[in-house]
């Protein structure tokens, strides 16, 4: 897989940059420092004044690229919804089975990302951090119904509509197939930054992935006829 990477392009909305980062060294280096910088410090406390000091720019030269720090949290958001249905995509292939593709999308979906990919310019692991931490942010906002019409948040729908479609396979009479997939991912996020920040909000189980089994469970048992 990692030698397919490097020749895939993952698909970001136009309406998310001004210019797109990863045609230029400069822009790389925006993406690549704003990832390490909202991961250190959060994405409150990140600016664009920050993020030209660690690159030794000014602001002006990240603003040809985005026009708020909200649309670098869209791009960056963005890409990895569409480099998750690519990951999601090599997964099932060739998998006849609904149940183990149903399985197999869980776990990717609710697993922790602990290995980086050779071919990409961008740190998926520091990324996925971002994901767990900030992404609700980039979707909570005034301006949520605008750019849900310019299509940026299609790469998260199209996502969870493709593992609700595995789970009417199995039970095509269940009524809320987006609404469990979407809970499940939303839901493991919190549950990865309760077990890290506030872990009596979680429970740990010696010898598995807790979190990733709870929702195995969670589901088959939801969608059981």
């Amino acid at each position: 897989m990692n030698n397919i990477l490097s020749k895939v392009v993952f698909d970001v909305k136009e309406s998310t940059f001004l210019k797109d980062p990863q045609t230029s060294e400069l822009g790389n280096r925006i993406l690549e420092s704003g990832i390490d910088l909202i991961n250190e410090i959060g994405f409150d406390a990140f600016t664009f004044r920050k993020l030209a000091q660690s690159i030794s720019s000014v602001e002006a030269s990240i603003y040809r690229y985005f026009e708020s720090k909200h649309k670098l949290l869209l791009y960056l958001t963005t890409w990895y919804w569409s480099f998750t249905e690519y990951r999601l995509e090599f997964k099932l292939a060739n998998v006849d089975s609904a149940e183990d593709r149903l399985r197999r999308s869980i776990i990717l979906l609710t697993s922790e990302l602990d290995e980086n990919f050779t071919g990409l310019n961008i740190d998926v692991v520091k990324l996925s951090n971002i994901v767990i931490v900030e992404s609700s942010k980039a979707y909570l906002t005034k301006d949520v119904d605008q750019e849900n019409e310019e299509g940026i948040f299609l790469g998260y729908k199209r996502l969870v509509e493709r593992v609700g479609d595995i789970v009417l396979e199995i039970n095509p009479t269940f009524k809320y197939p987006n609404m469990l997939i979407s809970t499940v991912l939303e839901g493991a996020h919190n549950q990865r930054f309760f077990a890290q920040h506030l872990p009596r909000l979680t429970n740990t189980v010696e010898g598995e992935d807790a979190i990733t089994e709870f929702y195995l469970q969670m589901v088959f048992k939801t969608i059981t006829k």
